[in-house]
């Protein structure tokens, strides 16, 4: 079965188009993570990931603040960071705000890293999304923010019913 097929098969009704874009959002994002992962082959593009994040902040990152910008548990952030920081990208410490939290702070070797990566990691990008208008991009990008928003209602929701939480 082709991915064309599927695209026909769940593009029919409101229902089954849902379906066919949770489903693909899986797809995708398995995609994604093995184009990148194999051009890189020091940082995977959850590591990527967590060192963009913390990159563009500005305040000290908790593992659970860093969980919840990925999407991820703490314990996986954790793990993640384990790793970087054998690899020198980060150092774990005490936080400067309450010592009782461990926050990821970047090395010397961050800025370094991403000024190497940075002309190929934005051609791949643009690549990625050659086929878009800008007007197309951009309502792309409304819709996965909307996205986020019912996610976030989810999530709410999932919490006032006692749901499990990672705080």
């Amino acid at each position: 079965m082709e991915i064309s097929e599927l695209a026909a098969r769940f593009g029919e009704r409101r229902e089954l188009q849902a379906k066919g874009i949770f489903s693909s959002l899986f797809i995708i994002g398995n995609r994604l993570q093995t184009l990148f992962d194999n051009d890189s082959p020091d940082i995977s593009l959850k590591q990527f990931m967590l060192l963009t994040i913390l990159r563009q902040s500005d305040d000290e990152l908790t593992f659970t603040r860093l969980g919840k910008l990925l999407g991820c548990s703490r314990q996986n952030v954790k793990k993640l960071a384990a790793v970087l920081e054998q690899k020198g990208f980060v150092q774990i410490a005490k936080g400067s705000k309450d010592v009782r939290a461990a926050v990821i702070l970047p090395t010397e070797k961050l800025e370094p890293y991403f000024a190497q990566v940075a002309n190929h990691n934005d051609e791949k990008l643009a690549a990625l999304f050659a086929g878009y208008s800008d007007e197309e991009l951009a309502r792309f990008y409304g819709l996965f923010m909307k996205l986020y928003e019912g996610i976030e209602r989810l999530e709410a929701e999932d919490k006032n019913k006692g749901g499990k939480s990672d705080e």
